[in-house]
């Protein structure tokens, strides 16, 4: 099976495909297969992994789907696979309320693991926009993304993008008082206080 021949989008819908995306581990390992095909060994140099953790995860996302085999060859009587994404991009399930974002809990792990002396952009802004503005500024934002994916070159270094659109909760719906705490953590400042101070 050729690279060429992958289709557009992988919607992951059962839960062994979740819990094969939701690792960090293997997360990581899809992004190094994003691009191109890679064997276990290849796939454990780049993610710095001992090579039977990386034959490990990639046997678990195979099963799950998330990759296949796309060649073979024969090196020295051992026959290498060279394993790639089973699509051009993973759509994930929208987490339900008070569910962790897989999504953002990996790109946040990729951004506090990446160089510190390293350039980066992050940037939260809050606006508020009307329904209309909000769905034209998610497709924008998607749009560009698309664009630049078109342009990556699979030798340059890896460069994430990760963007969030999305209205907060409600104080009332998260549980929160008028002031924006909870109402227990604002027991529990209240309870520090007066012993801070009785110790006075």
């Amino acid at each position: 099976m050729s690279t060429d021949d992958l289709p557009e989008t992988f919607h992951v819908t059962t839960d062994e495909q979740l819990r094969a995306v939701s690792n960090l581990t293997r997360h990581r390992i899809m992004a190094v297969l994003r691009f191109e095909p890679a064997t276990i060994t290849q796939i454990a140099q780049r993610v710095g992994l001992a090579k039977g953790s990386s034959s490990y995860h990639v046997r678990l996302l195979e099963r799950a789907g998330l990759v296949k085999v796309v060649r073979t060859r024969k090196v020295r009587g051992v026959t290498e696979r060279y394993y790639a994404m089973a699509a051009r991009s993973i759509r994930l399930p929208d987490p339900g309320q008070g569910q962790p974002d897989v999504l953002l809990r990996n790109a946040v792990a990729d951004l506090e693991a990446s160089p510190a002396d390293g350039e980066r952009h992050v940037r939260m802004a809050h606006l508020r926009l009307t329904d209309e503005q909000f769905a034209e500024l998610g497709a924008r934002l998607e749009a560009l993304a698309d664009e630049y994916r078109a342009l990556s070159d699979p030798s340059l270094p890896d460069t994430s993008l990760v963007f969030a659109l999305f209205h907060p909760a409600q104080p009332e719906r998260a549980g929160l008082d008028e002031e924006g705490d909870r109402p227990e953590r604002a027991e529990e400042d209240e309870q520090v206080e007066r012993a801070e101070e009785s110790a006075e």
